[in-house]
């Protein structure tokens, strides 16, 4: 399987088509982030907001224990995916906010090498190495051991 090269960085404003592969993408990379760390089904929802013209919109991935929310609402500081804990998804606020890059949403194959499946041919990337965990993505274990 070949690196995703999907522009994250590239404006959805006044660009519709642009908008419409920055939702249809998000929306992928969240279901398989939902299935890398095993979220049974009905136990989050994924949605997506379009917005107006002028704004990418957002896609959510709204888990019982974790919010996280794909935007292009923070370009100018390099910033895109919030993530934060809550206790319910009909809690809308939730823990303290933890922002990464949109390039993090960037799929590639896994390194593992076990037999390839649905939920583990690829993997989001949060490098580990990039930052400390406090200034990037909550673990699974902040999240409340989402999985």
């Amino acid at each position: 399987m070949e690196i995703d090269m999907f522009d994250w960085n590239r404006s959805c404003s006044y660009d519709e088509q642009q908008k419409r592969r920055f939702h249809t993408t998000a929306r992928s990379r969240l279901k398989k982030l939902a299935a890398e760390l095993a979220l049974p089904p009905g136990s989050f929802d994924l949605r997506s907001n379009k917005a107006g013209i002028a704004v990418s919109g957002e896609i959510i991935l709204h888990h019982d224990r974790a919010y996280i929310q794909v935007g292009q609402f923070g370009l100018s500081s390099g910033h895109g995916v919030l993530i934060r804990t809550c206790k319910s998804r009909k809690d809308y606020t939730g823990g303290a906010n933890h922002f990464v890059a949109l390039g993090m949403m960037t799929f590639r194959p896994s390194p593992r090498p076990s037999a390839p499946s649905p939920a583990s041919d690829g993997v989001l990337l949060f490098p580990q190495t990039a930052a400390p965990p406090e200034a990037t993505a909550p673990t699974s274990e902040a999240c409340g051991g989402l999985g």
